[in-house]
């Protein structure tokens, strides 16, 4: 090989080394770009310099750890900012709850001691007004952070669909540029690898290299999403037991839209959103629920046992939204008609939902499962065997027929609850204060009475909506079991309804179960032969000035009525540490796993990224090689006229 041509060579690999260089400057911005370097290697027999390869530094393994780092951090940092929304919501010390629960019965406090006062009375209304408008705010701003999530969800699948798109696209352009050059083009590698990068910040991915070219990209469970130049669609789907979430579906080969488990979606934005709003945005919105409807219940039920300034017993002072129930896409056609908490149960309510499936022939049987850890749920076999009615935690539920074998539902007694918390009195005189009076049985009070002439009954029980048609009632029984009531009234007689008109053919017996207006009791012995028994039993009102039924409902703010376990108190206070714990780890979490992605981008810098002051000793470095190899080819002109003067 002549000068000419070595030093021509050694001009080109002087002119792709500087190429190299200065478009390592240019894009030394740009997102995703890989240094390049200049190969140089021995050139032919006879000498020379060649360019073997421009190498894109790219280093598999560390961009793996990355990407896999800023998976996890994606998820951590979304979750952060959700939850730190609620934590700030719930510890707001004058907007949340529980200085307005707090209120309301500080306002009770006042009611207790001035009962007849409309101004204490009025205060009482007011504070339960504000309450339950803020419980409706806090519903109504859950509500919101669940639409807005369902709205991200959306934005999110639409991002990664484009991504898959792009990926498989140019898989089928770097393999064509590998078919025709036989190496693919750095900047389409940059490209996918890129997107890559991007996929996983939006959901945790598995990378499968085929044949050291093709990307191919599955979910964690194995469904593709990028199959060499195919690519599948992920898809935002209304859940088949919720209509008001938005879960992701799969659209295979074939056209069908199968949901995806929320636990097959982890990591990047769209896993931190689904595990933000499963593992406490649905808990937090559960517990605001629960908590009202405790307070609710346990606040009517005992202001029904007091009475109003008009003598007339109380009524629900509160009223909050009835269970949320959802039947499956392929039931048999059987409905849940109603839906209701049911007060006598009201302990057994817990912040969670439920799914309902009926297994095997007809008959088919009940299962009740939770769905925030899978165990099964008593219920009461009696009332579904008698009355249909599937009663479990604390509600109680009614169909239209009878399901059949495969049938399932969503129950989700408390979700909405607060949505509907309303106070049902607007008149100060209906606030029942008073207690509903003394229960007067003969001369005495009790339930066991051994006087001479007083019926022998036993297990008396007096209902909280007792004496609604009279005050006072007796009882007399002869010898022979026959009843005279004064006055009239339909009785029940062990479960049998008589009507007034036919109280005298009655004829009781010792053992028999009678009820009247709220009133129930045994008959023991029937009187001796020739002798008649009574029993009277009435009900004295003290209706104005008198202050225990408020006292009474005061007494509730200190009684576990949430649950049976808590305060309503404690356990605002037990949701309030809960969100904060969680916000508190996930920060944690977050700064760790950000220190981890920094030092990974830090390595992945150092080998991929571009140093511009490395650049610049390459800029005269080569400048320096490129006229070095000028100067050779100048030589050889040199020499080559000298020879040629020589033979002139």
């Amino acid at each position: 090989m002549s000068m000419f041509s070595i030093g021509l060579s050694g001009l080109n690999a002087a002119q792709n080394a500087l190429n190299t260089s200065s478009n390592n400057i240019s894009n030394v911005y740009t997102p995703g770009y890989n240094r390049e370097l200049a190969q140089l290697g021995e050139g032919s027999v006879g000498g020379g310099v060649r360019v073997n390869d421009i190498e894109r530094q790219f280093n598999t393994y560390v961009a793996d750890q990355l990407n896999s780092a800023r998976t996890q951090s994606s998820a951590l940092d979304t979750y952060y900012n959700q939850v730190t929304q609620l934590d700030n919501l719930l510890a707001d010390r004058e907007a949340g709850l529980a200085p307005l629960m707090q209120n309301f019965f500080s306002s009770l406090e006042d009611l207790a001691a001035s009962p007849s006062d409309p101004a204490a009375r009025q205060g009482v209304l007011g504070q339960a007004n504000t309450l339950s408008s803020q419980f409706r705010s806090f519903d109504g701003y859950l509500q919101d952070m669940q639409g807005n999530i369902n709205g991200q969800i959306k934005d999110e699948i639409t991002q990664i669909n484009n991504t898959t798109e792009q990926i498989a696209g140019l898989n089928k352009e770097i393999a064509l540029a590998r078919a025709r050059s036989g190496e693919a083009p750095n900047s389409l590698l940059n490209q996918r690898d890129q997107l890559v990068s991007e996929l996983n910040e939006r959901m945790d991915l598995r990378l499968n290299i085929q044949d050291g070219k093709t990307y191919n990209i599955s979910l964690p469970n194995g469904q593709p999403l990028v199959t060499g130049t195919n690519s599948f669609q992920l898809e935002a789907v209304q859940a088949d037991y919720d209509p008001q979430r938005t879960v992701v579906g799969y659209r295979d080969g074939g056209g069908n839209v199968v949901q995806l488990d929320e636990s097959t979606i982890k990591g990047g934005a769209l896993g931190g959103l689904m595990s933000f709003r499963s593992e406490t945005l649905d808990k937090t919105q559960n517990q605001i629920g629960q908590l009202a409807v405790s307070l609710a219940t346990a606040f009517n039920e005992q202001h029904k046992q007091g009475v109003d300034l008009n003598g007339d017993q109380g009524e629900d002072f509160f009223a909050v939204r009835a269970p949320q129930t959802y039947g499956y896409e392929g039931n048999s056609g059987v409905d849940i008609t109603s839906a209701q908490f049911d007060p006598e149960q009201i302990d057994a309510l817990r912040a969670v939902d439920y799914t309902v499936s009926f297994e095997g022939a007809a008959p088919s049987v009940p299962v009740v499962t939770r769905n925030d850890n899978g165990q099964e749920v008593e219920f009461d076999q009696d009332a579904w065997d008698d009355d249909g009615e599937l009663n479990f935690g604390g509600v109680s539920i009614e169909f239209s027929g009878v399901p059949q074998d495969g049938d399932r539902y969503e129950i989700q007694p408390v979700r909405r609850a607060a949505n509907g918390m309303e106070t049902n009195i607007a008149d100060v005189d209906k606030i029942a204060a008073g207690d509903a009076g003394f229960i007067n049985v003969g001369n005495n009070t009790g339930n066991s009475f051994e006087r001479e002439g007083d019926l022998n009954v036993s297990d008396l029980g007096i209902s909280s909506d007792a004496f609604a048609d009279n005050r006072k009632y007796q009882f007399e029984v002869d010898s022979d079991g026959s009843l005279t009531l004064t006055p009239a009234a339909n009785i029940t007689v062990n479960g049998t309804n008589v009507d007034a008109a036919d109280l005298s053919d009655v004829e009781l017996e010792a053992g028999d179960e009678i009820e009247v207006d709220g009133i129930s009791f045994t008959v023991g012995d029937l009187p001796d032969a020739g002798e008649t028994s009574s029993l009277t039993v009435s009900q004295t009102i003290f209706a104005s000035g008198d202050n225990r039924n408020a006292l009474a409902l005061q007494d509730l703010q200190s009684q576990s009525i949430v649950g049976a376990s808590a305060t309503v108190t404690g356990a605002y206070a037990s949701m309030v540490s809960d969100v904060g714990n969680r916000t508190n780890i996930t920060e944690v979490n977050l700064d760790a796993r950000q220190g981890l992605t920094d030092q990974l981008s830090a390595v992945q810098q150092s080998e991929s990224g571009v140093n511009l002051d490395e650049e610049a000793a390459n800029l005269i470095r080569y400048q320096q090689y490129y006229q070095a190899n000028a100067r050779v080819i100048d030589t050889a002109g040199t020499l080559m006229d000298t020879i040629l003067n020589l033979r002139g």
